[in-house]
Parts: C-alpha cells; structure tokens; sequence
C-alpha cells in the first residue's frame, strides 16, 4: 500500500523515534508498505518518521543509482544494497568529510550540499531481528547518514550554513503550507 510522505513541517518529522521490537504490530506489512512508497516516490530511502510513525526503523534501496555512471566502480554492490534498519545506532563516524548534493522526499524540490563524514559504523537490527554491526563508505554511508537523521528528528536542511537556510526558507514555507506538485502522496501539516 502507498502511503502519503509527510511534508516539511510536520511535528513527527522532528520527534527522535523509539525503540520497537520484534512484535511491533505488522512491521512486516508496515516494510512492504515503505518500500513500495518509497519506490513509487522514486526515492532510495524512507524512514517512518516521513510516513508518521515516530520509531526507529528506516529502509534504503541504491539499485537505483548503479546504472549512474559516477558509481561505475561500486554498481555491483549498488544493485544489492536494499536493507532495512531498526533501532539503529551509528556507532562512529571517521575520514574526511565531503559534500554531496542531497535531496529528500519529505522537502521536494529542494536540493542543496551537506558536508558528512566518509565512512560509518553502525549497529541495527534486519527486517527478521538479527543484529548486524557493519561499516560502509561511499554512496552507502551517505543515505544511511540521511535516513539515520530522520529517526534523530533532523532534516538535511538543518545541516546548512545560517545563510543556505535563508535562501530555502521561501521553499520551505511553501512546502509545509502545501503549495507544491509533486508526483507522489504526500501530508502536509494542517
């Protein structure tokens, strides 16, 4: 089932999620449901919070972006990279910072460069409630970074200098008051 994005603005999107566990009510459906929003949206993550729930689950599928020819040397781990994290934690964040164009469903049509660090370690829990502690760098570290940010109730907007900010707050305003078109459901605080 798709369900609608809730756009900037909304109060849950600022709320750091809980912890759920394995007898969550339908946390199966409610994963299906996530990744079909989300690729009906053509997003490559979606965090519950974007969906209104205020717990600590967020999905990720990259296949999209291993067709992109600037991942050309890591397309293979791309198509697979498709995972689901609950109760994540990032555990340490190393290298060098760099700065990549990120976009987010949940503030269409706003696009702007956050700085964040290469390489993450992080620790969560699959979709079956097997605990994993993994690193990954790259494109990988980059849209678990964005999606963890959404279960700690932070937008990639809060990642921009004071002045950025003031050049998207027109955007912004527009986007929580719902004068945006966008190709897929979306809520927009009332």
């Amino acid at each position: 089932m798709i369900l609608p994005i809730r756009a900037f603005g909304d109060p849950v999107l600022r709320k750091t999620g809980r912890d759920i566990d394995k007898d969550y009510p339908e946390l199966q459906t409610l994963i299906v449901n996530m990744f079909e929003t989300m690729n009906e949206a053509n997003g490559i993550g979606l965090a519950a919070p974007q969906i209104g729930l205020d717990i600590r689950l967020f999905i990720v599928d990259a296949s999209p972006l291993a067709e992109d020819e600037d991942y050309a040397e890591i397309a293979d781990e791309l198509k697979t990279f498709k995972k689901v994290f609950i109760n994540a934690k990032i555990l340490e964040e190393s290298g060098e910072e760099w700065k990549f164009n990120e976009g987010c469903l949940s503030i269409p049509d706003v696009r702007e460069d956050v700085k964040r660090k290469e390489t993450i370690l992080i620790e969560y829990y699959d979709e079956n409630f097997v605990k994993h502690t993994e690193s990954y760098s790259d494109i990988r570290a980059r849209i678990i970074q964005h999606e963890y940010d959404h279960i700690e109730g932070i937008l990639f907007t809060d990642h921009l200098s004071a002045l950025k900010k003031k050049l998207v707050k027109g955007k912004l305003n527009k986007i929580s008051q719902g004068d945006i078109s966008v190709g897929y459901k979306m809520r927009f605080p009332k």
